[in-house]
């Protein structure tokens, strides 16, 4: 493992942004040079969009068409050197996010130092008034938002991953575009054998937002889940998990527009290539298990 001046681990932010929340980006980008400690080297990778103007210290990458969520942040790992090597820790930070606390930064430094398997981890969402919503708790059980646990998945935009983790399980699915891309990743890294934590103490601030204003929300959502399942499962599991998640759909009866569109993703997963077929090992399906998440579900 590597780590800059004084043993102090090297952090990294990679943020993605499609240029229309300059102000938003502006007063993330802040709360990032704020934080205590040494200072976060900053990417902000546009997709599709012109380079908004950046704060002296902050990098840019334009990209001349929109890669999608995990395209856009593996262009923004390259940034840090093959895999991220240039750094220790990136983190992934969504362009309209905040980081209120200014000790977030050094909190991620001794998560990773005290533990050098933990390979991700996922922050605490809270919204303006201070909330988590429910599917911003990544345990699949409804518990205290201010608990923290190994987990088997995390937050895309509110997160840390340790570098190494990249060069083993490799980078998020670009392939995916949006939906399931750090699903995809952590279940590799767990197989790989590194642990995922929920740290509540790690805050980042975000608007309230429903998942499906994005128009190719629920195509993507189903399409991915096949290939997650093709990609990564037992073969015994993909039909069980993928009979399990069709049952799910139904069962919470989703508008006669919102079924068509989830239907055709889920028929694409099937025709198109889901990419590199990497079956985790039966001891991690049951370590998913023991953490209250075994992968059926």
């Amino acid at each position: 493992m590597s780590a800059g001046t004084g043993g102090e681990l090297r952090l990294g932010a990679v943020v993605i942004t499609m240029g229309t929340r300059p102000k938003e980006l502006g007063e993330l980008l802040e709360s990032v040079a704020k934080q205590h400690g040494p200072a976060i080297e900053t990417v902000v990778v546009a997709q599709g969009a012109p380079l908004p103007p950046l704060p002296e210290g902050v990098r840019g990458v334009q990209l001349p068409e929109n890669l999608g969520i995990p395209g856009g942040r593996n262009v923004g790992i390259e940034a840090f050197g093959h895999n991220g090597r240039d750094v220790d820790v990136v983190l992934f930070l969504d362009d309209d996010g905040l980081l209120p606390l200014q000790d977030s930064g050094e909190r991620l430094r001794e998560l990773f130092a005290a533990d050098p398997r933990l390979g991700i981890v996922s922050f605490r969402i809270v919204d303006e008034e201070g909330e988590s919503q429910r599917r911003h708790v990544p345990r699949l059980r409804a518990s205290d938002p201010l608990r923290g646990s190994k987990v088997t998945t995390f937050l895309g935009g509110a997160s840390a991953v340790r570098t190494a983790v990249f060069e083993q399980a490799g980078q998020l699915p670009g392939e995916f575009f949006y939906a399931h891309e750090e699903t995809d990743l952590a279940w590799r890294a767990l197989d790989a054998g590194w642990d995922i934590r929920y740290a509540p103490d790690v805050v980042l601030r975000h608007p309230r937002t429903e998942p499906s204003r994005h128009a190719t929300y629920h195509h993507n959502v189903a399409r991915n889940r096949v290939w997650l399942a093709r990609r990564n499962l037992p073969a015994l599991l993909v039909p069980v998990y993928l009979g399990v998640w069709f049952l799910l759909t139904l069962a919470r009866r989703p508008s006669k527009e919102a079924l068509e569109a989830w239907l055709s993703g889920f028929r694409a997963g099937w025709r198109e290539p889901a990419g590199e077929r990497r079956p985790m090992r039966w001891r991690t399906v049951w370590r998913m298990t023991r953490l209250g998440r075994p992968p059926v579900i």
